[in-house]
């Protein structure tokens, strides 16, 4: 099948463009030429089936699996072999989907720590706020150690952490792993006013079904062995519906 190929323009500002990226593990080619585009205010998904390269491609644009080829964009800036730390000071956070909070630490040390580096000391009680606005459970249970919380609650805490950091991009990977039908529909509806109050999402998920219907404003990219095989909004993705069938193996 011929490579998949977008052309970088349209309406909108773009956020993050990856061009002709290439990464390694090891001398395993994981990612083999991947383009893709996200544009500010947009919710893009990424999708395919286990093992294609998904978490790769987040880990790439954050700077944990650097590409050995090709170029990430921010904001027109090339972010290509930048640090974590640098990267994440330019606006980007990562929610990872082993989601990596602190287990001995309470809600709100794990949440005050995600403002340490981009915000102000006299910030941090509004930033606060609006963490507790997006997730009052976490309010109810401020003073717990993360580690005695659901999987559903730490989830929460994940993604509260980091808008504690005022991220221009949020990349979620994998939010709804492990949990229960009724709060994976509680974080996509959240996921969803995220975007709605002006947040550029990238988001990799499992839950196609759901995840291609947050927003109006919204595209997705299909991925498979490492490359992108198709993309456009859910009407698009939809007239191709037996090649996503067979990239996925479910309809969306």
């Amino acid at each position: 099948m011929k490579r998949y190929s977008e052309s970088i323009s349209g309406k909108g500002v773009s956020m993050l463009r990856l061009e002709d990226v290439n990464t390694y593990y090891g001398y395993s080619h994981i990612l083999q030429g991947v383009s893709l585009e996200v544009k500010e205010g947009e919710i893009v998904v990424l999708l395919g089936r286990n093992g294609v390269g998904k978490t790769t491609t987040m880990k790439t644009i954050m700077g944990l699996q650097p590409p050995k080829a090709g170029r990430v964009f921010f904001m027109e800036d090339n972010i290509a072999g930048l640090p974590p730390h640098k990267i994440s000071r330019k606006g980007i956070s990562l929610i990872p989907e082993d989601r990596r909070i602190i287990p001995n630490l309470t809600v709100l040390e794990n949440l005050k720590l995600g403002s340490l580096v981009h915000s102000k000391a006299d910030e941090r009680d509004a930033l606060l706020k609006m963490a507790f606005d997006y997730f009052p459970r976490l309010k109810e249970r401020v003073k717990h150690l993360g580690g005695n919380l659901s999987g559903g609650e730490q989830q929460m805490l994940t993604i509260a952490r980091a808008l504690m950091g005022r991220p221009k991009l949020m990349l979620i990977d994998e939010p709804s792993e492990g949990l229960a039908p009724k709060i994976v529909h509680e974080i996509m509806e959240i996921i969803k006013q995220l975007q709605k109050d002006g947040r550029t999402i990238l988001l990799v998920e499992q839950h196609m079904e759901i995840a291609m219907r947050l927003s109006s404003n919204q595209r997705a990219y299909i991925m498979e062995k490492g490359r992108i095989r198709m993309g456009g909004s859910l009407d698009e993705l939809s007239c191709q519906m037996d090649e996503v069938v067979r990239c996925l193996g479910v309809k969306i």
